[in-house]
């Protein structure tokens, strides 16, 4: 049998003898659509559309249904994502005791179940106990770098929000992190406010915000500590 060589038209251009495994295979791959060109080959007494032939007309439809399947699941993860995630436990990992204790007790107070860690392997411990629904992470620690915690709790537990606090907050670093997983990064001082807002917009499913820290007053308390780390 005489394989099938096809003269393909695009605007100006004409492109010829292509064979018919070929042009199918650019049909498929969506290289070639409805519309953008005429064909001729043996048999046929002028160009004629390619969707229009029952022989190619299948290789359209396989492109096409390839990109509804492609558009649905990209629709479902942005419905995914856009939908408001609970938080209700939340881990903080950072050194400073103080910090911990201060944070804990205003967020305890607003109804969340806090848990705090001071390195990164009491981090790590909380986190096989009871992984929680969103974790305010600190970029240094005594025992490790906080991205390297950022990538474990986003290989490990990927329903997790994470959200940077730092003080040590580079664009390099904030980059970074952002690239390797966080929702969002908080310089430090930081107050109960931006901390509250952080946790409303991600529980939205919106990006955490980046703040620039300022000082402030938590339940009535002078916050100095956070302002000094």
């Amino acid at each position: 049998m005489q394989e099938i060589k096809w003269d393909i038209r695009r605007g100006a251009e004409i492109y010829r003898v292509i064979y018919d495994p070929r042009f199918k295979s650019w049909i498929a791959t969506g290289k070639i659509k409805r519309g953008e060109t005429m064909v001729w080959r043996s048999g046929f007494s002028g160009w004629r559309k390619p969707e229009e032939l029952p022989e190619l007309a299948s290789f359209f439809e396989h492109w096409e249904k390839q990109q509804l399947r492609r558009i649905k699941r990209k629709k479902l993860q942005v419905s995914v994502l856009s939908q408001p995630k609970p938080i209700k436990n939340i881990l903080i990992i950072d050194d400073e005791k103080d910090l911990c204790l201060l944070l804990s007790d205003a967020l305890s107070v607003k109804g969340y179940h806090v848990a705090t860690a001071n390195t990164k392997r009491e981090g790590m411990v909380c986190l096989k106990k009871t992984p929680p629904d969103l974790v305010f992470l600190d970029l240094k620690l005594p025992d490790g770098d906080g991205i390297n915690v950022l990538s474990v709790i986003r290989r490990l537990y990927p329903q997790t929000i994470v959200n940077i606090i730092s003080a040590y907050g580079s664009e390099e670093r904030k980059a970074e992190a952002m690239q390797k997983g966080a929702r969002g990064f908080i310089d430090k001082p930081f107050t109960e406010s931006d901390i509250l807002k952080c946790i409303r917009r991600l529980r939205g499913g919106k990006k955490g915000v980046n703040l620039k820290g300022r000082k402030s007053k938590v339940k009535g308390r002078k916050s100095k500590i956070w302002s000094d780390l």
